[in-house]
């Protein structure tokens, strides 16, 4: 009886250290990515931010995608890449920028494919595309799965409308259908549309929601007003 009393502590403590063995790369990715958080909160919310806490950052990162490879750290580590090269007011050669955005597509197109459900991740492969290769079919690609998965998502629709107007000739005819009925729902849903007039930079882009919204009452006199207000104030 003693015997087998030792041998199922024995056992345990062998599950036990198998659990902890297991764990420690998901508790150590964990914790490295949090080292993340406050320069990602201030890229999010528009905040200045210090190269060298985006250095800080990537190489936590860096860090936490070598101790737990899942698809979420790629995906956050893409997120403060992306963001840091595609932040106009930093101070980095346009080198640097490109050598950033194609680490983020990278980790967008690895996490992406174990997490596909990831209508912002998505978008950000878009936007990344596009810093990358300008207008082009895999900006549509990308952007198409994001609205996909997340066709509601609200904090993604002034990305998504720049996309849009930015990649119209990358569409396919069908597609074009499908992006002016999507605009047209973001459109009767958007309570502050600010960001519809912060779309338009040049006279096609205007030509373009002109005709997006032609059936929309009083949709021409609300573009024309939110045009006018980015042009005074700005978001």
């Amino acid at each position: 009886m003693k015997s087998l009393n030792w041998l199922l502590r024995g056992l345990l403590g062998l599950a036990g250290a198998i659990l902890i063995y297991a764990a420690w790369p998901v508790a150590q990715g964990a914790w490295q990515a949090q080292k993340a958080d406050a320069v990602l909160d201030k890229l999010r919310n528009g905040r200045p931010v210090r190269l060298a806490e985006i250095d800080a950052g990537i190489t936590a990162l860096n860090y936490a995608v070598a101790a737990d490879p899942v698809a979420i750290r790629r995906l956050q580590r893409s997120e403060l890449v992306a963001g840091s090269a595609l932040t106009p007011t930093l101070n980095i050669a346009v080198d640097q920028r490109v050598i950033w955005l194609r680490s983020a597509e990278a980790d967008l197109v690895a996490g992406l494919g174990r997490a596909p459900a990831r209508g912002v991740a998505w978008a950000r492969l878009a936007s990344v595309r596009q810093g990358l290769q300008g207008t082009s079919r895999g900006v549509v690609d990308a952007l198409l799965m994001s609205i996909d998965t997340a066709p509601l998502l609200s904090t993604i629709w002034p990305s998504r409308l720049r996309l849009i107007l930015d990649n119209w000739v990358a569409f396919t005819p069908e597609e074009r259908v499908r992006m002016e009925a999507y605009v047209v729902m973001t459109w009767r849903l958007t309570l502050e549309k600010r960001y519809f007039g912060a779309a338009v930079r040049s006279p096609v882009d205007e030509l373009f929601l002109r005709y997006f919204l032609r059936n929309e009452p009083n949709g021409q006199e609300e573009l024309a007003r939110e045009i006018q207000n980015f042009k005074v104030h700005g978001i």
